[in-house]
């Protein structure tokens, strides 16, 4: 029996992947652009739609980053009006557990569960950057340190939150839904101290599905500790084999069961009507995704120097990054752990293939992950699946928000031919979609 291909719908982002001068390109914040893709992805029988979250505008060289001016709507808000519009799709949140706290976001989430019959995820992500905390009564006072820290309490707070009613104790049945007997709350630890009693009653699947996307040492023992799903990058077939090893002896490690936690790549595709026509697409999308203002701001984050007098077609600056000034974009983590080892690794790539600043970037950001016709893609994201690089994909379109219609309409026919995708279906909440 093959595993089945788990498969989840990223919205575009706010960043250089989306094509935003394509004339196909649509609006960021019109709710007409979040329901044509999550019905896209329902007709596709896709598990579940996954939104990201932004609560700062960046800034570079002390302006706000362009590709943030189209702005970056409530990741909840838009779910809770896409559950009236959908009757399968999971809906996945990205909410920061640094500038939240357990019971209101619990409520929240709770919420979101009940409205949608038990569809609701939420991806835990952290931040210990001064900047972004401005915008919080706490500021950045959180040490870099403690953000998986307090992200775990922080889940586990909620967890007791969720479970605090007891669903034996019948009150009244609403619907399909029978509810139990509100319960109390206590929890005193190193990040949180509260007691209560919680306000929303154990929804259809008991607990949103929690999904974690850090790379990390830390980041991957937490996931593997606490996380339903882990949204990585790991786009090769070995790198990904690697990974999900990896994760996987540390779900057991944590006394979990390895089939409890789904390893979903975060992914991108090229189609065409032959593997050569879907390369030339793909170098098309490579230059629209990376322009010569964007090659620039991108080298920016590595080198951490203004570049801006520097030709996009030229080579690559002679002095070194600066490590030791103050990061030149705020309001996301620097591009590389490592920024000498990266411009050393560059530069040899740029001396070895002649590439000038722009076509060096898009050399090392601008791929796609699958590129060929829907045949070949089909095959190769079925490969991942069945020799344990992944679970299923989050995937990326480059097109907000019709990007995604090619991929349902081709691919999508030939997984369901391979028995690896389900043709409806047969399940309700997202933890019954994702086998949990």
């Amino acid at each position: 029996m093959p595993k089945q291909v788990i498969l989840a719908a990223h919205f575009p982002g706010v960043n250089n992947q989306t094509v935003w001068s394509d004339p196909a390109s649509g609006s960021q914040i019109d709710f007409a652009s979040f329901v044509h893709l999550a019905k896209t992805a329902e007709r596709g029988r896709f598990d579940f739609f996954f939104l990201a979250e932004g609560l700062r505008l960046r800034e570079q060289r002390g302006r706000i980053h362009d590709l943030d001016v189209v702005g970056r709507p409530d990741a909840l808000t838009v779910l809770s009006g896409l559950a009236a519009v959908t009757e399968h799709l999971g809906l996945g949140a990205t909410v920061n557990a640094t500038f939240n706290e357990p019971y209101q976001l619990a409520r929240q989430l709770a919420t979101l569960d009940h409205l949608s019959g038990g569809r609701a995820a939420w991806n835990v992500v952290t931040s210990s950057d001064a900047f972004t905390g401005e915008n919080f009564r706490r500021g950045g006072f959180l040490d870099y340190s403690q953000r998986y820290e307090r992200a775990a309490e922080f889940v586990a707070v909620a967890r007791k939150l969720w479970d605090s009613w007891d669903p034996d104790a019948l009150v009244a049945e609403t619907g399909r839904f029978v509810t139990g007997q509100p319960g109390a709350f206590r929890h005193r630890g190193a990040q949180f101290d509260v007691t209560g009693n919680f306000t929303v009653p154990r929804s259809p699947q008991r607990h949103p599905v929690i999904i974690q996307a850090g790379d990390s040492d830390a980041g991957r023992d937490f996931g593997a500790a606490t996380a339903d799903a882990i949204f990585n990058r790991h786009g090769t077939l070995e790198a990904g084999r690697a990974f999900y090893k990896d994760v996987k002896e540390k779900v057991r490690r944590h006394g979990r069961d390895p089939d409890s936690v789904k390893l979903l790549p975060g992914v991108t595709f090229v189609l065409g009507d032959s593997d050569a026509d879907a390369q030339e697409r793909a170098h098309h999308i490579r230059r629209q995704q990376v322009s010569p203002q964007t090659a620039i701001l991108l080298l920016e984050q590595v080198w951490n120097r203004d570049l801006s007098a520097y030709d996009p077609e030229g080579p690559l600056p002679k002095e070194d990054p600066n490590v030791d000034a103050t990061s030149i974009i705020q309001g996301r983590a620097r591009m590389t752990r490592d920024p000498l080892e990266t411009a050393a690794k560059w530069r040899a790539l740029a001396e070895e293939k002649n590439l000038g600043i722009r076509d060096l970037i898009i050399e090392v950001t601008g791929r796609q992950s699958f590129i060929g016709t829907p045949a070949h893609v089909a095959e190769q994201m079925n490969l991942f699946v069945q020799t344990d690089a992944c679970d299923g994909f989050i995937v990326v379109p480059h097109l907000t928000p019709t990007g995604l219609d090619g991929f349902v309409d081709t691919v999508v026919p030939l997984l369901q031919e391979r028995g690896v995708l389900r043709s409806e279906y047969t399940t309700q909440t997202l933890r019954e979609h994702l086998g949990l």
